[in-house]
């Protein structure tokens, strides 16, 4: 009796192990050979996205010129807002700038967003020398960003360059209307700005 009970259990478990290795097999996509896997957590998006996610590594001072001239952006909008912000990485904001005029006047505060979401995580990161004349080129383009205006002002507080931090976080307290720690933030660097010239 017991050796039946335990074929009887070991055979449930054998079904329910294939129907588990069956629902595995059909959730796992298959990729290519010929195919990278891609990093978990990594969106990849429109043509113009894998561009810049492929050349972001040379988006420094050093190469960016060279991996411009070898693998130009597309001449779409996103592409020519990667370029832009990959530029702007790259500490080449009079380039960026360029990119972001060539493009059609209605069309540029588009552009500036996508520069913002680029180097978003450059301002949240702390690095305020990189961040803060990004968010200034936004803020060109976009002057009612107000998270671009609330990082480019926190980041020119921290460089000591009390005129720009107070202008921006001003703009970021007209545009911005949550009473949260961004306006505390804000309202806290203001009143250490009073009487700083």
């Amino acid at each position: 009796m017991y050796r039946a009970l335990y074929l009887a259990g070991a055979g449930y478990l054998a079904i329910c192990g294939a129907i588990v290795l069956r629902a595995r097999e059909r959730a796992t996509p298959v990729q290519p050979a010929n195919v990278e896997p891609r990093a978990p957590g990594v969106r990849f998006g429109p043509p113009e996205h894998e561009w810049f996610l492929a050349i972001k590594p040379n988006c420094n001072a050093v190469e960016v010129e060279v991996a411009h001239r070898m693998h130009p952006p597309s001449s779409t909008l996103e592409g020519q807002a990667f370029s832009a912000a990959c530029y702007a990485l790259a500490g080449k904001l009079d380039a960026a700038r360029r990119v972001i005029d060539q493009l059609h006047p209605d069309r540029r505060h588009r552009a500036a967003g996508i520069v913002f979401e680029v180097a978003h995580p450059v301002a949240d990161a702390g690095d305020n020398r990189s961040a803060g004349p990004i968010m200034e080129l936004v803020v060109e383009y976009w002057p009612n960003h107000y998270m671009a205006l609330y990082h480019a002002g926190m980041a020119e507080f921290a460089l000591g360059q009390p005129a720009l931090a107070r202008k921006n976080l001003q703009a970021f307290l007209s545009y911005y209307n949550q009473n949260d720690g961004w306006t505390r933030s804000a309202r806290e660097t203001l009143e250490q700005l009073k009487g700083v010239k």
